[in-house]
């Protein structure tokens, strides 16, 4: 089971990585500061970001569980 999570992991990490680096460069400073966000109070949160954005998420969401899980093991 640790094998098979490890090269999960590995996996994982590959894809996010290519997830990460496909995602397009914003002009101005990143979001994670609180600028460049362009903010629509009728939408939620979610409904804002690209198809593209939405599995970078995921993915992280995925590597973090499968991290703890490997780290319980």
């Amino acid at each position: 089971m640790r094998t098979f999570l490890s090269i999960f992991q590995i996996l994982l990490s590959i894809v996010l990585m290519a997830a990460v680096m496909l995602q397009p460069r914003k002009q101005g400073r990143g979001g994670i500061f609180g600028g460049a966000t362009m903010a629509d109070p009728t939408a939620n949160q979610w409904s804002r970001f690209t198809g593209l954005s939405k599995l970078t998420v995921v993915l992280c969401a995925l590597f973090m569980v499968n991290s703890l899980v490997l780290l319980i093991l």
